[in-house]
């Protein structure tokens, strides 16, 4: 019988190629995962107005005025700010309040909540966990399977299209 005797050095060379890749996963998903640190007055440089006022200072649209309230594209909502991806467009609702509704984010460690006690009111907040950009709140009147409703301001969020391109 014919064997062929494999040099050690091809085996090395598939080792150190896998370890690049695997090294390259790990360095995306770390460079999505690093927090985003800005002053106000870089926020304000790269922010419009309108989008300043809702990530940085905490404020809301007017109900049934947003660019995404009645959206129905098929794709990703992500952060104005920072362009984390939060929510898919099939965790998407209409919970009738004018603002974009989510039943569930992309992943858990994408967003972050907090308690606001403004306007007399006790609310979870809810923030990009990546720019710490505010989003809007969360509410448990949402439907199935998670029975929450993540009510977010369009302006907060920008939207990359689903393509077919496999």
């Amino acid at each position: 019988m014919f064997k062929v005797k494999i040099p050690s050095v091809f085996f090395h060379f598939i080792f150190l190629i896998t370890g690049f890749f695997l090294a390259s996963l790990f360095a995306k998903e770390k460079k999505m995962n690093q927090k985003i640190i800005k002053t106000d007055e870089e926020w304000k440089q790269i922010l419009s107005p309108p989008v300043y006022q809702i990530l940085r200072k905490k404020g809301t649209e007017r109900a049934f005025t947003g660019k995404y309230y009645n959206h129905k594209e098929k794709g990703v909502y992500i952060c104005a700010g920072c362009g984390n991806e939060l929510f898919h467009s099939s965790a998407k609702f209409d919970s009738g309040t004018g603002w974009p509704s989510f039943y569930q984010p992309i992943a858990e460690d994408r967003i972050e909540t907090e308690t606001d006690r403004s306007f007399f009111m006790i609310r979870t907040e809810v923030h990009c966990a990546r720019c710490g950009g505010h989003l809007g709140h969360v509410f448990p009147d949402g439907p199935l399977p998670t029975g929450l409703r993540y009510c977010i301001n369009s302006l907060s969020l920008d939207f990359r299209k689903e393509t077919n391109d496999k």
